[in-house]
């Protein structure tokens, strides 16, 4: 380095992915010590805005996943004290957390998004809800999956195949959030199409679960899904697919680094299921992965988002 720099990499917290976001977080930090970075490692805890008040820290790289990190908060605090940091804004990052809001936004940006009913725990016991839901299942067709309209990591989801499984999958969503989505259930390949501002193009990947479906336990358990990298996909396919994730980004404002979820259809339509601000950095992580693919080592991926930070300082 020519400069010396000290970094807070900020992970854990209080949400469900608090041990995602350590693993994350302590990957990051041997990253940039291998780098040549200072690096000083906080939990977001209630001595967090104490410590980064402190000064100690030029630039904060935020490996937070779900609320009060994915979903702008750290953000917000960071802003108020002037600290430039990692990843995309307080409005961005709240926009994309919220999958409804996103789904709106996304939509009016051409985009294609499947359908989605949203239901609030408060609707459902006070004003006779329920009554509708058979209408909802209608609507919306068999199998359909449930899932919180704000968290990360498929924490929370259920995929529906029997009206009787609704009321189980609605119990474990609203253990999440108390706005619960019902969503169209779309078939194809499964892709992770990374974003990463100022990088080239990382390729798509694809993802196959060996059992069931891309769970919190597929995602975080070595060999529990196989994948391609780049996916088993047609250039112009993937050329397609990759600009529908990095219209995604830019129309809900994000900033340096996002993971696009998606699914191609069979009649080669880009479904954007969600747009993850704060992707994980695990060694099971998708985004590494495709830089990997790309030439790009971990370390490689962390100097260029620090950097980007970095470069926001005011002078």
């Amino acid at each position: 380095m020519s400069f010396d720099c000290s970094v807070a990499v900020i992970a854990g917290g209080l949400s469900f992915e608090r041990e995602v976001s350590l693993r994350s977080g302590q990957r990051v930090a041997d990253a940039l010590r291998e780098r040549g970075y200072r690096v000083g490692e906080l939990d977001a805890d209630h001595q967090l805005v104490e410590t980064l008040a402190g000064g100690e820290f030029d630039v904060a790289f935020l490996a937070l996943h779900g609320r009060f990190g994915e979903d702008g908060t750290v953000a917000s605090i960071l802003e108020l004290l002037g600290l430039p940091y990692t990843g995309s804004s307080f409005d961005a990052s709240r926009l994309a957390f919220d999958k409804l809001a996103a789904k709106s936004a996304l939509r009016r940006a051409g985009l294609s998004v499947p359908s989605a009913i949203p239901l609030t725990e408060g609707a459902l016991r006070e004003l006779g809800v329920a009554a509708l839901l058979d209408r909802a299942m209608d609507e919306l067709g068999l199998p359909l999956v449930v899932k919180p309209n704000r968290g990360g990591s498929a924490l929370g989801i259920r995929l529906i195949e029997r009206p009787d499984q609704l009321p189980a999958a609605l119990m474990a969503a609203f253990g999440y959030d108390d706005t619960v989505l019902l969503e169209q259930r779309v078939v194809g390949i499964e892709l992770a199409l990374s974003v990463v501002d100022g990088l080239a193009t990382l390729p798509a990947v694809e993802i196959r679960p060996k059992e069931g479906w891309y769970d919190f336990s597929a995602r975080y358990t070595h060999g529990a899904a196989e994948f391609r990298v780049p996916a088993n996909l047609d250039p112009a396919t993937a050329t397609r697919c990759l600009e529908s994730a990095h219209a995604a980004h830019l129309a809900l404002g994000c900033r340096d680094i996002s993971r696009v979820d998606a699914i191609l259809t069979p009649e080669g339509t880009c479904q954007i299921l969600e747009v993850n601000t704060g992707p994980g950095l695990t060694s099971t992580s998708l985004v590494p992965m495709a830089a990997d693919a790309a030439g790009l080592t971990f370390s490689d991926l962390t100097t260029h988002l620090t950097d980007r930070a970095i470069a926001r300082r005011p002078r």
